[in-house]
C-alpha cells in the first residue's frame, strides 16, 4: 500500500499544481504565449508587409502595449512585431523593454476584464470596430492604419481570449 502511495504522490503533486505554473493574464508569460500564437495565426500574413508591419519608422519592429485596466497601466506586457520577409512576425512577447512607443506606429491597448473577456470571445460588438467606437477598448495609435486592417485586428483581439490566462490577479 505504501509502495503505490510513494508511486503515486507525483502524479497526485502535478495535478493540484497544474494552475500554479499558469500564465496570469497579460503578464510576461501570457505576452510571450501570444506571441507565439501570433505566429501560428494568420495574423503574420494578413498584417505583413507594406499593409502594416513595415509602417515601423525605420526601426524594423512595430509594438503593441497592452494591460488590464484594473492593473494598471504598470502592469504593460510589450508585443514586438517584426516585418520579416514579408510576413509580421511577432519577435518578442513579455515584459516591456521598449518604454517610450512612438505612437505614430505603435499602439497602446487596454480595457477592463470584462471587456477583454467580451473581445476575446469576438462577442458581437466587442470586434475591432465595435470595441473602438464603444469605448470598451482605449486605444492610442494610428488610428487609420488600424481601420485599415479591421479583419485582422478582429483575430488579433479574439487571439487574446484563446491564450490562457487567470484573471483573478495582477501580474
Amino acid at each position: 500500500m505504501i509502495r503505490e502511495l510513494t508511486r503515486a504522490l507525483p502524479a497526485i503533486a502535478l495535478a493540484f499544481s497544474g494552475g500554479a505554473n499558469a500564465a496570469i493574464f497579460m503578464d510576461a508569460q501570457w505576452a510571450s504565449q501570444m506571441c507565439s500564437e501570433w505566429n501560428k495565426s494568420n495574423l503574420a500574413t494578413a498584417l505583413g508587409g507594406e499593409s502594416w508591419a513595415a509602417n515601423n519608422d525605420d526601426r524594423g519592429y512595430k509594438l503593441i502595449h497592452l494591460y488590464r485596466e484594473k492593473c494598471g497601466d504598470q502592469s504593460k506586457v510589450e508585443l514586438e512585431i517584426s516585418d520579416k520577409d514579408g510576413k509580421a512576425y511577432c519577435s518578442y512577447g513579455g515584459a516591456v523593454k521598449h518604454a517610450e512607443p512612438n505612437y505614430d506606429v505603435d499602439y497602446l491597448m487596454h480595457a477592463t476584464d470584462e471587456d477583454w473577456t467580451c473581445m476575446g470571445e469576438g462577442k458581437f460588438g466587442c470586434g475591432a470596430m465595435g470595441a473602438m467606437t464603444t469605448g470598451k477598448l482605449k486605444f492610442k495609435g494610428p488610428k487609420m492604419e488600424a481601420m485599415g486592417v479591421m479583419g485582422p485586428f478582429d483575430g488579433f483581439l479574439v487571439l487574446t481570449g484563446k491564450v490562457a490566462g487567470d484573471k483573478g490577479s495582477c501580474p
